[in-house]
């Protein structure tokens, strides 16, 4: 009887629980062990999906300590995280350097091929570099492959599949019907900051006061979901039963579900509501992704950086707009299950 293969899960960012719950979910015949950056909500939702899990390492909000936070705990995956027969992970070069470190070989998906649209972006490039030292990068078929290639990736294992990689999670989600009960109201729209802190953002000032204002002041109630460096203070001029910040986190798909609109400075939430079928709207203030590039051309997001444009968009929204559905994401998790599962098949027969 053929051994069950180890894996060693690792996640470092709020959307990581989600995506690899679906995909393990997908993936019934693979032993895995789990690790998790303390990042936002990302421990808290790693429990809410249900993974085991080892916390190792965390983030700063402070942006020298953040950048110092990555190198130690890559020293730390090195000499802690466990035994396994491959790596999977998402946008995450710790992982990647830990693994080759250790003789393990790595399955990384990503689509952020941002240094290929902006230049001059150092970190990003690095980080770029780094993920493509993966054993195997999974991609979106409207990702850049040239933005791997060029940083030593083997074209050979970079691997594409027809969709997004928020379809992976979308696939498995369950709308819970009570959702908006924990909300002042039943209707509304979500507005996410941008991370004007983020090396690849180049803009000084936010553009939510004014969707907040204009958004009020057409009488749509907003879900605010603030970054917490600062952007906290948008929401303060407005009552919360307009403008309601929630004390704890929600889970961010059954917002996306629910909502008329999804209205985010940078670009999962756009893309998590894209995929849903949902309206959604990117305020990202520089050169798109290929992935949203595509789905704007695709007319699944708007991309406007006019709070008035953005606003007279979701004023226009009928009922049909706003249906949901999930059964293209179902069909993109077969896929990238089935492409898992034989990379990790070839390295088992490596051995």
């Amino acid at each position: 009887m053929a051994r069950r293969p180890k894996a060693w899960v690792d996640l470092v960012s709020p959307s990581h629980p989600f995506f690899f719950r679906s995909l393990i979910d997908a993936l019934p015949s693979l032993d895995t062990t789990v690790t998790v950056r303390e990042k936002t909500e990302t421990v808290g939702l790693a429990e809410e999906v249900g993974f085991d899990y080892t916390r190792m390492g965390r983030d700063f909000d402070n942006t020298l300590l953040r950048k110092m936070g990555i190198p130690f705990r890559t020293f730390q995956l090195t000499a802690q995280a466990p035994g396994a027969d491959v790596s999977i992970s998402s946008r995450n070069a710790m992982c990647i350097l830990a693994s080759k470190a250790r003789g393990i070989p790595s399955i990384h998906f990503t689509d952020n091929d941002i240094t290929a649209h902006v230049d001059g972006l150092k970190f990003e490039e690095l980080y770029n570099r780094l993920e493509a030292q993966a054993t195997y990068n999974v991609v979106p078929s409207a990702f850049d492959v040239e933005e791997l290639i060029k940083w030593g990736a083997d074209p050979e294992q970079v691997i594409s599949y027809d969709g997004y990689k928020e379809d992976i999670y979308i696939a498995e989600f369950e709308p819970d019907p009570s959702f908006t009960d924990k909300l002042p109201f039943e209707d509304y729209i979500v507005v996410r900051p941008e991370a004007l802190d983020a090396a690849y953002v180049d803009a000084e000032r936010s553009l939510v006061p004014n969707i907040l204002e204009g958004a009020v002041g057409r009488g749509f109630n907003v879900v605010y979901l603030p970054r917490g460096r600062g952007d906290e203070q948008f929401a303060e001029p407005y009552p919360s039963d307009r403008v309601f910040v929630p004390e704890q986190a929600l889970n961010g798909l059954q917002l996306a579900w629910h909502t008329q609109c999804v209205l985010t400075g940078s670009g999962t939430m756009a893309r998590e509501a894209a995929c849903m079928d949902k309206p959604a709207v990117s305020f990202f203030p520089n050169s798109l992704l290929s992935v949203d590039e595509e789905l704007v051309s695709d007319e699944k997001i708007l991309h406007s950086r006019n709070s008035t444009s953005i606003l007279d968009y979701i004023g226009s929204l009928s009922s049909n707009d706003i249906s949901p559905d999930r059964s293209r994401s179902k069909t993109v998790l077969q896929e990238v299950g089935d492409i898992t599962t034989n990379l990790i098949k070839n390295e088992i027969n490596r051995e």
